[in-house]
């Protein structure tokens, strides 16, 4: 994979067209629940494509980085308002680590019983 989100973006663009081909209901599916879930309601398109890299980052995905970055910004999403949400992200990425690393603490405590 390349280096360069709009390369990402492009290589994936291919290759979902080709996931499309092999299983098209599934797919068909996913891009309902994708339209339904970024069309315009209490919070207007870019703000959920600002959530959608909060997520991507704290799930470490570049594809999902590269798609909804270049949503964000075809939206109107500012340098400023990409860069709180990689702030939010940063903070929700380590805040659940901590407290699952914690829950793993006490499984393991509890199957060493």
């Amino acid at each position: 994979m390349s280096e360069s989100y709009p390369d990402i973006a492009k290589e994936l663009t291919a290759e979902l067209k080709a996931l499309r081909e092999v299983c098209p209901d599934t797919m068909a599916g996913f891009s309902q629940l994708a339209k339904a879930a970024t069309a315009p309601g209490a919070m207007d398109p870019k703000t959920k494509e600002l959530v959608a890299i909060g997520i991507g980052i704290a799930a470490r995905c570049d594809g999902c980085i590269a798609f909804h970055v270049k949503a964000a910004v075809r939206h109107g999403a500012t340098r400023e308002e990409v860069a709180e949400t990689i702030g939010m992200a940063v903070y929700m990425g380590g805040g659940p680590s901590t407290i699952y690393g914690a829950k793993a603490l006490r499984a393991f405590d509890e199957f060493s019983a």
